[in-house]
């Protein structure tokens, strides 16, 4: 089956979506997942010209885009987000909480610096981001919240980047209250966590952990993990954004407060 022809225009037809870290992999991939579903979306990366290229792809495919160039971790770029994407499309619909950092450090290094940073991307501000655009969808009594945990949020998948662990059980845990405090307002709110997927995040674990901490070849590292994939590959882009797609639509109409694994069979639970 061309999983790419499938026909999924109007499935979100002219609501607004905005993904944060939509300029490469699975935020570029949902962004364009979501424009051919028929959203308009908002592009926003810390890339400011990553951001605009994958805009204007959106545009190639008729939907409206614009793109924002901003850092998560920063109160005022959250909120010039927000305020971009309603000036510009409208009331957000859809929030797809994307952006995210990993850094690849021994368990005895890890330093209160590194944890404060990872922190801080990638839970304190999924909250609070959220916490912006979950009043206007409360108040419509309407909308779809998708954020990226990770398989590393349920298992111990390396020991090298615990504070990387933690920050994803974070979201896990903020999806499933926020999911409970807004279900009868007409909101709902899920995660996804991704497993080996072949984006730039997992080429550096493997170049940082893999060759320059164990001294394996390129990608020696990573075919091992797979080895523990029942589904023998590693997954893509589009398979997590199809997923996110998916929860974000009225298809997942009857899904909240859940943790979705897209990780080929490695995780079941």
């Amino acid at each position: 089956m061309d999983l790419a022809s499938l026909p999924i225009d109007g499935l979100l037809s002219e609501q607004t979506a905005l993904v944060t870290g939509g300029g490469r992999g699975i935020g570029r991939a949902t962004a364009l997942h979501l424009a051919r579903a028929g959203a308009n979306v908002c592009v926003a990366d810390i890339d400011q010209s990553n951001a605009e290229r994958v805009a204007g792809e959106i545009r190639n495919l008729g939907r409206k885009a614009i793109a924002v160039g901003g850092d998560v971790g920063k109160d005022a770029d959250r909120r010039e987000m927000v305020s971009a994407t309603e000036r510009a499309l409208g009331p957000i619909d859809v929030l797809v909480n994307n952006a995210g950092i990993m850094q690849v450090v021994d368990l005895f290094d890890l330093t209160e610096a590194d944890w404060d940073r990872m922190l801080n991307i990638n839970a304190k501000a999924v909250f609070f981001l959220s916490q912006l655009v979950l009043r206007g969808m409360v108040a419509r009594r309407k909308g779809a919240i998708v954020s990226l945990a990770s398989a590393a949020g349920k298992v111990a998948s390396g020991v090298k980047y615990a504070h990387y662990n933690v920050s994803k059980a974070a979201v896990i845990a903020m999806t499933k209250t926020m999911a409970y405090a807004v279900a009868r307002d007409g909101v709902r709110v899920n995660c996804v966590c991704p497993g080996i997927i072949d984006t730039d995040m997992w080429t550096l674990i493997d170049r940082e952990q893999g060759q320059r901490m164990m001294g394996l070849n390129e990608r020696e590292w990573m075919n091992q993990r797979l080895a523990n994939v029942p589904m023998g590959r590693a997954g893509t882009p589009d398979d997590v954004a199809r997923v996110i797609l998916f929860l974000a639509s009225p298809l997942a109409g009857y899904m909240t407060g859940q943790a979705v694994n897209v990780t080929g069979g490695w995780i079941t639970y």
